[in-house]
């Protein structure tokens, strides 16, 4: 079985090298020493900020546990960057969406506050709390797929808001049933963002369309099927990467 992974964002552990022992506290550390049950001798995964490294663990207290590292690897920023606008969607689809989407590298999320999507952030309360949930949906997923970095969850947008950050995106995708352009046949550039939106359950409404197009996007399909909100992201994400990473 792989070795548990932790997330590591302390101040040493950018520079920290093979031999150097690392200290992992918070919450993180909390969970290790409390629900995991880590123990002095076991070997882990520590992680984040573009970095992994094998360790293994030397101490532990009530809330934090020393590692020493053993081998350090350095992942840079990816320059070709895929990024999901998730409409928000019922019965926790859209998390589930985010989800998988982490597991299969994707760089950042984006909730979208879609005119036909059922679930709504009414105010900024909600809002920050949905957005929390995201993001830690995205630090559980990175750590099951054993990631260096954890996704951006950004801030909640609206279609206008979409329609400016798809004007600035290098390729802008948005996937729709009667779309005749196949995701599988578009040349991705080098670098840059590509962004592929995913609409509500009640579908992309026609004068959101309109918008997302007038703004650059380029509405594509899948298959013949129509998938699920929350499937359709990570089935374009794993195209994507298949074409640009999973070489």
């Amino acid at each position: 079985m792989t070795d548990r992974m932790f997330l590591v964002d302390g101040a040493d552990w950018p520079s920290a090298s093979a031999g150097d022992e690392i200290k992992v506290s918070g919450a993180e550390g909390r969970h290790a020493v409390t629900v995991v049950r880590v123990r002095a001798g076991e070997t882990v995964l520590l992680g984040g900020r573009g970095r992994r490294a094998e360790a293994t663990v030397t101490q532990t207290g009530r809330d934090a546990f020393s590692a020493r590292l053993g081998r350090v690897v350095d992942e840079p920023e990816p320059e070709l960057r895929l990024v999901l606008v998730q409409a928000l969607a019922k019965g926790g689809r859209d998390e589930q969406a985010v989800e998988t989407a982490t597991e299969l590298g994707v760089d950042e999320v984006v909730p979208w506050q879609a005119a036909r999507g059922v679930v709504v952030w009414r105010d900024r309360e909600r809002e920050a709390k949905g957005r929390r949930r995201w993001e830690s949906v995205c630090v559980a997923a990175t750590k099951q797929s054993r990631r260096s970095r954890v996704p951006v969850v950004a801030e909640p947008v609206g279609t206008v808001e979409l329609a400016a950050r798809l004007s600035t995106a290098a390729v802008a995708l948005v996937l729709h049933e009667t779309a005749t352009e196949s995701l599988a046949g578009v040349d991705l550039p080098d670098h840059g963002d590509v962004v592929v939106v995913v609409g509500p359950e009640g579908g992309i409404s026609d004068t959101e369309l309109a918008a997302l197009v007038a703004a650059g996007g380029r509405p594509v399909r899948l298959g013949p099927e129509v998938l699920r909100s929350s499937t359709a992201g990570p089935v374009a994400l794993a195209v994507l990467a298949s074409l640009a990473r999973w070489h």
